[in-house]
């Protein structure tokens, strides 16, 4: 299977992410690895941008994906079997709702959408529960979008945060390819 690996800017989630990232490839599958500009190229107290995008590349054996240029043939000349955003950030999320591509993330789901093709969608930010709620649901009723069960990281201190459990990712790939949404999707407790 050819999947699609997207990274964009929740960098506390990048090693959880990369670790269902690393399952994929373990699995067997053809895994294109793509970033947001923002986390291709920025430096942050958990990781050195060059550093992470490098080990990306080492474990997917391909170039980043990492421009709004290259991103584009992902739609009708390049197609993926399967979109994995992880971590979707509010901002990328907000935009794809809205129908903003401006970045290699964004016109890399707009392009893989085109055909209806499945989307998951693991999100980490910290609006989720206030301005992206509406995006959410916008999200939530186009046909090939599944999301990652999420739950609050943080009630007390971040009451509007939602973080997607990244370890279910490979299994929300198994339910996307047949239809259908693991639910639920707002959980209370981790699964066990």
């Amino acid at each position: 299977m050819k999947i699609g690996y997207c990274f964009t800017g929740s960098f506390c989630t990048f090693e959880r992410s990369f670790e269902a990232l690393r399952a994929l490839v373990a699995a067997g599958h053809e895994v294109l690895p793509i970033m947001s500009e923002n986390a291709y190229y920025t430096d942050t107290r958990f990781q050195k941008a060059e550093e992470f995008s490098a080990r990306v590349e080492s474990l997917c054996a391909r170039k980043i994906i990492h421009t709004v240029v290259g991103a584009e043939p992902l739609g009708p000349k390049s197609p993926l079997d399967i979109l994995v955003v992880a971590p979707c950030t509010g901002n990328t999320l907000a935009k794809v709702a809205n129908g903003i591509t401006d970045t290699a993330a964004t016109m890399a789901i707009k392009a893989h959408l085109r055909a209806d093709r499945p989307l998951v969608i693991a999100l980490a930010t910290n609006d989720a529960l206030s301005r992206n709620l509406a995006n959410i649901a916008t999200m939530l009723s186009h046909k090939a979008v599944y999301f990652v069960p999420m739950l609050q990281d943080s009630p007390k201190g971040k009451p509007h945060s939602l973080v997607a459990e990244l370890e279910m990712i490979p299994s929300v790939i198994e339910h996307a390819l047949r239809g259908e949404q693991i639910r639920p999707i707002f959980l209370t407790t981790p699964p066990r």
